[in-house]
């Protein structure tokens, strides 16, 4: 069983950073279909997909384009999502997510039903 850990978040004013970890342990995929993302969700909203990772590219939601990069380090079995510039409306709970074998794309890599593994996330506070 795939187990995802997150770690990092914290509460941050705006325009300042956090990095997140997700330490992944049981996950057999990273040396052939590593596909790795980061959702976050707000208090009655569904989780979205902030970004997502593969061995060719990364994919990135509009609104966190040139402020979020994520990257992985397949020595440590972790995956992070540096994050800078952060804004009020980035303040969510992020989880981090692997998909069920090399995972089923039609949906893309940040829709949630591309995900069968979760980790139970790490709250992310940004004040004005």
């Amino acid at each position: 069983q795939v187990q995802l850990v997150e770690s990092g978040g914290g509460s941050v004013q705006t325009g300042g950073s956090l990095t997140l970890s997700c330490i992944i342990s049981e996950y057999e995929h990273w040396n052939d279909c590593m596909n790795l993302g980061w959702f976050r969700q707000t208090q009655g909203i569904g989780r979205e997909g902030v970004a997502a990772i593969n061995d060719y590219r990364t994919y990135y939601l509009d609104s966190v384009k040139g402020r979020f990069t994520i990257s992985q380090d397949k020595s440590k079995n972790t995956l992070y999502l540096q994050m800078n510039n952060l804004q009020p409306e980035d303040t969510a709970m992020y989880y981090c997510a692997a998909p069920r074998g090399c995972g089923v794309w039609t949906k893309g890599r940040l829709s949630e039903d591309s995900y069968g593994y979760w980790g139970r996330g790490t709250r992310v506070t940004v004040s004005s």
